[in-house]
């Protein structure tokens, strides 16, 4: 018998990766409970010896041993019972450090069944769930589908470890990177910055540690193969990959392509670039629904406004006068000092602008919220007159 049950603990260690220890503890907690429902559970003093090497057991009480033939029926089941419970704890628990060790990492699995728009994924040794809010737009997987995910957190419950998975997350498509691109893994090409919105589109900056190495035509591939596998994956998402840059001003122009950007004013106190655009580049440069500079800003961590030449003659047009808070004498102070326009008003802090004689923090704030007011009803009125002008065109046509 000894030798039998050192081939079971060797097999169960084997297929279900639970250490021998573990499972020698787990056999002497199981007969340690038998034992009680023999000897009574007011006895404390129960010891089970397991030689390791043999396999032999001893159940010691009051230093009596218990023969084998004295476990009945119910003390066996017991037994039985809690041995499988701890069995079935300590699997569980290799699940959970096993996937816990590889959140953020890809795995693949099989779609085994859908749960109100959640897909349920069959990872091999235990279930992922792939909730909707965590699946692109454009994903259409159905029962038996193969899936590819991210590992987004593992989450111990009362049933075991809970693996949840991503394909929306920014992570999912570095990760995808990672695979396409050698050089990548090989730590010549880093991705430096990546900002998603799943299912529409997504821009990638990435650096090169070798001069002889392009980071952007080594993510592309040859004939855009690479980048190409990416996309197939995300279901046709769009990828735009940047060349990332330690000067600010050239960061900012590339993350905002494939608007070409004529200057770009940077106050690093604030964190804000305030790019210049031709005319003809300005719907380009802030993209579909705002969609290239909201992108472009979460990439460089700057926030960007756009002005196009147009609007910056029309803002730098208005008077001063027109700001909540502004009098003549207001003005002539403003108009002598660096504030001499309603965009630098806009773009300065309350604590500046209160420096200045006869101009307190709170009428320093109205006056700042006042100018953006301003310059939005501008570029509102700006953007009315362009569409008007577009709708003019295409009725024409």
């Amino acid at each position: 018998m000894s030798g039998e049950l050192l081939n079971i603990l060797e097999q169960i260690e084997r297929e279900k990766g639970i250490s021998r220890d573990l499972l020698f503890s787990a056999i002497q907690s199981a007969l340690v409970s038998a034992a009680r429902k023999i000897v009574g559970k007011h006895v404390e003093d129960i010891f089970v010896e397991i030689d390791k090497e043999t396999g032999e057991i001893k159940v010691l009480s009051e230093g009596k041993e218990i023969k084998s033939e004295e476990f009945g029926r119910i003390a066996a089941q017991t037994a039985k019972q809690v041995i499988i419970q701890k069995i079935r704890e300590a699997e569980r628990d290799v699940i959970f450090e096993d996937f816990n060790e590889r959140v953020h990492a890809l795995c693949t699995g099989s779609v085994h069944r859908l749960d109100k728009g959640n897909l349920i994924v069959d990872l091999g040794k235990t279930e992922g769930i792939l909730m909707r809010r965590e699946l692109c737009p454009k994903d259409n997987f159905r029962q038996g589908d193969r899936v590819r995910a991210l590992i987004l957190e593992v989450k111990k419950t009362t049933k075991g470890p809970q693996v949840i998975l991503s394909r929306s997350h920014p992570m999912f498509v570095k990760r995808l990177f990672e695979l396409e691109v050698p050089e990548i893994d090989e730590g010549i090409v880093e991705i430096k910055g990546i900002a998603r919105e799943a299912g529409d589109r997504t821009k990638l900056s990435v650096f090169s540690k070798e001069e002889k190495v392009d980071s952007v035509g080594a993510c592309v591939g040859m004939r855009g193969q690479r980048v190409k596998n990416v996309v197939r994956e995300l279901g046709g998402e769009r990828i735009d990959i940047i060349r990332w840059n330690e000067d600010t001003r050239d960061y900012i122009k590339a993350s905002l392509s494939p608007a070409e950007i004529s200057d770009i004013e940077i106050n690093r106190e604030n964190m804000r670039a305030k790019v210049v655009v031709d005319d003809d580049q300005l719907s380009l440069a802030i993209g579909k629904h705002g969609q290239n500079v909201r992108l472009a800003s979460k990439l460089t961590g700057w926030n960007i406004d756009i002005r196009s030449k147009k609007d910056i003659k029309a803002i730098e047009s208005v008077s001063l006068l027109s700001i909540e808070g502004v009098g003549k004498k207001a003005m002539d102070i403003l108009e002598n000092s660096q504030f001499s326009t309603i965009d630098k008003i806009a773009g300065a802090s309350a604590k500046k602008l209160s420096e200045l004689p006869g101009i307190g923090a709170k009428t320093a704030e109205r006056m700042i919220e006042s100018a953006k007011d301003v310059i939005k009803r501008l570029q509102g009125q700006g953007a009315q007159k362009d569409e008007k002008k577009e709708k003019a065109e295409e009725d024409s046509d």
